[in-house]
């Protein structure tokens, strides 16, 4: 009973109590952030690779976050059985966030060798225990903000996300190259020491979840049976066809992008700093780019921009194989930052219509369900992918796939190299078709208020423009004042 008063539901919320939990909601964006920036990424995998992770161990630890989702099966259970979602959010979510706290201390209580075993159990229990929360979480906020502004919203959310986890990064990147430099011998606890300020982060977002107020959830008719009821999305035609869209993406994109990091690690030899100024650059075309897929979103469907984004997704990651010819060359730098801008623009579309359009076509009453199911096949797809990719890793860097074109002439011969797979560039490759066939399935979704794709991209080539106009002109009244106070400073020193 002591749950249930400190987290009552009510059938209405006012509002003031809306805005009040929609803020709220943003705060707790801001914190979680913040923890998956300091905890997650390019300092994750360089932390478990200084603990002597092999290419299977970093599959597995880009697959146990996906593949610990799966526990949203009981929690469905859960969820529907006591009708308190906030409840269940905040105590799965606090005593998930604990386990950064665990992580951080491994250099300090294990060997190398224990120590990587612990990073794989910690993280897994921090993933099942977030995905329970996440099961809740997906309704709750389902049912908490109003439908037409789910795209305004959201795309606000992960913009002020964005800002704060491109400054984050890039602080934590020049922190831990210059805790090398001066710690070589003590290079893991400076990782320590990020995941510890991950785990405070995280905790301050527990408090902000605990703030949120929750509508009650829609009351069934009569109660089905467990079976019956997680397998009603799939009997829903239109959403298993999204189902059937969202699956083979997760499994391409979970393909490829958890290997981009140990790419130019490893393959390009690039250093942390630069490998974090280009996700920085990436976040920051994601940010200037979030409210115009927001609108559109709302404006036409998810289902038209998620088609535009996913498209360019593909292609960027398609020109992944073309960074090396076989190795650097004189064009893999500029592809690079060409990549991640555009990764940028796409990423920002595909992670905010992705999620909406399944809110969107969960009917009333059954989200759960319908949300969680949904999570189901995407966390298998996502969590099979890497380990696929790190037990065939070995196999692929013993192979080379190249595609040369010839132009002999009586005194000469010329080769243009125009393929070159090797390594991880396979699975960019497989990535890429696997991809396309997804974007294909995702034609047979039916949203309503959709577009033809040629409306929106009429309509991005014009917002692109004047967004580019405005740039210009604030940089053209930057340069006037810098101009003008010249002129100032220069009559001041000749009196």
């Amino acid at each position: 009973m002591k749950i249930v008063k400190q987290f009552t539901v009510k059938d209405d919320l006012t509002e003031e109590e809306v805005q009040s939990g929609l803020r709220s909601a943003i705060k707790d964006g801001l914190t979680s952030q913040a923890m998956t920036t300091l905890t997650s990424g390019v300092f994750l995998v360089a932390f478990a690779l200084k603990l002597g992770a092999s290419n299977m161990v970093i599959g597995v630890l880009a697959a146990v976050p996906f593949l610990a989702q799966l526990i949203q099966i009981p929690s469905i259970y859960l969820v529907e059985k006591y009708r308190i979602r906030r409840a269940i959010c905040v105590y799965s979510i606090a005593l998930s966030r604990i386990f950064w706290l665990v992580i951080a201390l491994i250099p300090f209580l294990f060997s190398i060798e224990t120590g990587l075993i612990v990073l794989i159990i910690a993280l897994f229990l921090h993933s099942a225990l977030g995905g329970v929360g996440g099961c809740g979480w997906n309704s709750w906020m389902r049912d908490l903000v109003p439908h037409d502004r789910l795209g305004s919203f959201f795309s606000k959310r992960m913009s002020l996300a964005a800002i704060v986890g491109s400054i984050l990064s890039l602080a934590a990147a020049f922190y831990i190259d210059r805790w090398k430099n001066i710690f070589p011998e003590y290079e893991l606890y400076g990782y320590s020491a990020l995941f510890f300020f991950g785990f405070l982060a995280g905790m301050l977002g527990v408090y902000f979840v605990s703030t949120i107020p929750e509508p009650s959830m829609a009351k069934l008719e009569k109660r089905q049976k467990f079976l019956n009821l997680i397998s009603q999305p799939f009997k829903d035609v239109n959403f298993r066809n999204l189902i059937m869209s969202l699956g083979p993406w997760n499994f391409a994109v979970n393909l490829a992008t958890p290997f981009f990091i140990v790419y130019m690690l490893k393959s390009l030899e690039l250093s942390m700093s630069f490998i974090i100024t280009l996700t920085v650059l990436s976040q920051i075309t994601n940010l200037a780019f979030l409210r115009i897929w927001g609108r559109y979103s709302d404006r036409f469907s998810n289902k038209s921009v998620l088609t535009i984004c996913g498209s360019l997704f593909m292609l960027c990651v398609l020109a992944w194989t073309f960074t090396t010819m076989p190795g650097k060359y004189i064009l893999t730098i500029p592809l690079l930052i060409t990549i991640h801008v555009f990764m940028g623009i796409s990423t920002a579309g595909v992670a905010l219509t992705s999620g909406n359009i399944g809110f969107k076509l969960a009917p009333k009453g059954q989200a759960t369900a319908y949300l969680s199911s949904l999570g189901i096949v995407n966390s298998l797809s996502a969590g099979t992918a890497p380990i696929l990719g790190g037990i065939f890793a070995d196999f692929f860097t013993e192979r080379q796939l190249s595609w040369t074109l010839s132009w002999k002439s009586p005194g000469n011969e010329l080769l243009f190299q125009t393929l070159d797979l090797q390594s991880w560039e396979f699975f960019f490759f497989f990535a890429f078709l696997i991809g396309l066939y997804a974007i294909y399935r995702l034609t047979k979704v039916e949203e309503p208020g959709e577009v033809e794709e040629k409306v929106i991209i009429y309509e991005f080539i014009y917002d692109t423009g004047r967004l580019a106009k405005n740039i210009h002109s604030r940089i053209s009244k930057l340069q006037s004042q810098f101009a003008l106070l010249a002129v100032i400073n220069s009559r001041k020193r000749l009196k």
